[in-house]
C-alpha cells in the first residue's frame, strides 16, 4: 500500500480541485480522512491477527469500491443532510467522496507487493493488481516504516503520486484563472467596440 501520508495527499489534491462556493473545515478534514480510512483494516491485521486473505483482512472489503460507495453515502447523509436528497449538489458531494475513498484501493492495486486488492468485494474476495505496478509497497508498522525501506517508499511515492497530484492541481488553477479572466476580456472588448461605434457616429 502507499503510505497514509500519500493517501492524504491525494485527498488534499482532490479537495483543491473540487469546485465549490465554500470549502469548510469539515470538508477539508473529510477529504483527508476518506482516502486513509480503508487502512483501518491494518488494526485487525496487527492487533487481532486477521489474515490478509480474510474478507475483512488487509486490502479486503474496506478497500473495495462497494465500501467506498457506502462510506460516501454515509458521509453525505450525516455531514451534508441539509442538502436536498436528489439535488445536484448532494450527488456531487457523494461522487466526490466516493472517488477519493476509492482512490485508496486503486492506488494500492498499483503497488508491487502484497496479495492484491479486493476491489470487487463483497461480490468476490479475489485480489487484484493492475498490469503496471510502479509504486513501492509500504511496510506495515511504524518501526518498519522508520527505516531505509520507508525512505525508499516515500521517494517512490513522491515521484509517482505526489508530483502528478500537484501538477494536476496547478493545471486546474491555471485553467480556472483563465476562465475567470475570459469574461472580463469579453466585457473589455465589448466596451472598446461600443466606444469605436460612438466615435464613428
Amino acid at each position: 500500500m502507499p503510505t497514509a501520508i500519500t493517501h492524504s495527499v491525494i485527498g488534499v489534491s482532490a479537495a483543491c480541485g473540487f469546485i465549490s462556493e465554500k470549502k469548510t473545515l469539515k470538508f477539508w478534514i473529510l477529504s483527508i480522512l476518506c482516502p486513509i480510512l480503508p487502512d483501518a483494516d491494518v488494526i485487525g491485521y496487527l492487533w487481532f491477527y486477521i489474515p490478509t486473505y480474510h474478507f475483512f483482512g488487509h486490502r479486503g472489503f474496506f478497500h473495495s469500491l462497494f465500501f467506498a460507495a457506502l462510506l460516501s453515502i454515509f458521509i453525505v447523509s450525516v455531514f451534508y443532510r441539509k442538502e436536498a436528497v436528489f439535488s445536484k449538489k448532494r450527488w456531487k458531494y457523494a461522487l466526490y467522496f466516493f472517488l477519493i475513498t476509492a482512490s485508496h484501493g486503486l492506488t494500492d492495486a498499483l503497488t508491487n507487493g502484497g496479495r492484491g486488492v479486493a476491489l470487487l468485494a463483497p461480490f468476490t474476495n479475489d485480489r487484484y493488481f493492475f498490469p503496471w505496478t510502479p509504486i513501492e509497497v509500504s511496510p506495515l508498522g511504524i518501526k518498519a516504516f522508520l527505516s531505509q525501506r520507508g525512505l525508499t517508499v516515500l521517494i517512490n511515492e513522491l515521484i509517482w503520486i505526489w508530483t502528478p497530484s500537484f501538477l494536476i492541481v496547478i493545471l486546474l488553477k491555471i485553467k480556472r484563472k483563465k476562465q475567470s479572466i475570459r469574461p472580463l476580456i469579453v466585457r473589455m472588448l465589448a466596451t472598446i467596440n461600443n466606444w469605436n461605434k460612438r466615435s464613428v457616429i
